[in-house]
């Protein structure tokens, strides 16, 4: 019977399938996502054209597909102009069906035009990995096979899923359906889990919507980005250079009154002040929606409290409006939360009408008479 030139026992097998899916989710998450898609980090020529080419061996993505089709998901996303947003196309669709939807999107010539700039185009790139784009897998299959034997075909295949099924699946299903949030965005972004290791970080995909253009995924102390970890030895090594990172967020509780410095910090920080915000008024919003007709409207309404206006049917806006009327409590809260969020949208006010705009805000929630909003507005003063 054939055998491969390279005999393993059966757990090397599972290893080197591991190691080979493995490499394949850092090209993405480092090369693709990061470098390409959101220019956080600059690569030497070397890994960039390394990860070129593995990723044209296991996936045969092409590189300005992929990043055309990323920036497109942030600039649209949870609309119907978003390529796999599973708020439009169901979860199912996109958790199982993520990798045709992705192929649908690359054939769009204006999302390529539009969002596709900054990309290889060199010889290899226009002659090799995007004009023969499925050679390289077929390589792959060859090499597998030569090197494991019949068990290499096994070794193929699970390259082949991996991609679909974890990036294309439970990144954008999942990680826009379930999960938890560290950062209020005004999309459904979730991180999966707190620890990036399978899918190389992006597990912690609210974190990265809430700062699209930072190197590094993780943000609390527990949350562990695998990523980052090999972005570091790379930098390290002088293979990376980190170029974008999530701001930090300095306090400083000496501060008494709302200044530049504090409207600054507050729209840098817009998504962790609106985390902050429905953290304070959690337990006023539970009191009062207690007091509202069956549970399950009240989880409706809970849900609805925390978005926009715009991100709301029409149905769950007339619905939420009832509700509204009949709590001043909840209607108080809800139009300070409004008017929050507007604060960072009205990008044609001048920096001292916005200031002043703040300074209300601060005044109205400090006069609400709603002990939440006062300690919540008497801690903005402290965003430095």
């Amino acid at each position: 019977m054939f055998a491969g030139l390279i005999d393993l026992p059966w757990w090397g097998y599972v290893v080197v399938a591991l190691v080979f899916t493995h490499i394949t989710i850092a090209a993405v998450t480092i090369y693709l996502h990061r470098h390409s898609a959101h220019r956080a980090l600059e690569l030497s020529p070397v890994v960039s054209h390394f990860f070129r080419f593995w990723l044209w061996l296991t996936t045969g993505m092409v590189t300005k597909q992929w990043t055309a089709i990323h920036r497109k998901h942030h600039a649209t996303c949870e609309t119907a102009e978003d390529p796999h947003s599973p708020q439009f196309f169901g979860i199912k669709k996109v958790l199982f069906e993520g990798a045709e939807l992705y192929r649908a999107e690359s054939k769009v010539d204006a999302t390529m035009d539009k969002y596709g700039h900054g990309t290889p185009d060199d010889w290899v790139e226009r002659n090799i990995y995007s004009k023969r784009s499925g050679l390289g897998i077929k390589l792959m299959f060859i090499a597998d096979v030569i090197l494991f034997g019949p068990i290499g075909i096994t070794i193929w295949a699970v390259q082949m899923i991996w991609i679909p099924l974890f990036a294309a699946g439970v990144i954008n299903g999942i990680g826009h359906y379930w999960g938890y949030r560290n950062f209020h965005c005004e999309d459904t972004s979730t991180n999966v889990l707190p620890w990036g290791i399978l899918i190389g970080g992006e597990e912690l995909h609210n974190n990265h919507h809430a700062y699209g253009s930072s190197a590094k995924l993780s943000s609390k102390w527990y949350e562990f980005d695998i990523g980052w970890m090999y972005i570091r030895i790379m930098e390290m090594l002088g293979l990376a250079k980190v170029k974008k990172m999530a701001p930090r967020i300095v306090w400083d509780t000496s501060k008494a009154k709302i200044d530049m410095d504090t409207l600054q910090a507050v729209i840098t920080h817009r998504y962790d002040v609106m985390t902050k915000f429905g953290r304070s008024v959690k337990t006023v919003w539970h009191a009062e929606l207690s007091k509202l007709g069956s549970s399950d409207q009240a989880n409706a309404l809970r849900r609805w409290l925390h978005l926009d206006e715009r991100n709301l049917k029409e149905q769950e806006m007339t619905e939420l409006k009832k509700a509204l009327g009949e709590n001043s409590q909840l209607a108080k809260i809800y139009q300070l939360r409004q008017d929050l969020s507007a604060l960072w949208e009205r990008s044609s006010l001048s920096k001292e009408q916005l200031l002043s705009n703040l300074q209300d805000w601060v005044k109205k929630a400090e006069a609400s008479n709603i002990a939440a909003l006062a300690d919540f507005a008497r801690n903005l003063k402290c965003y430095a």
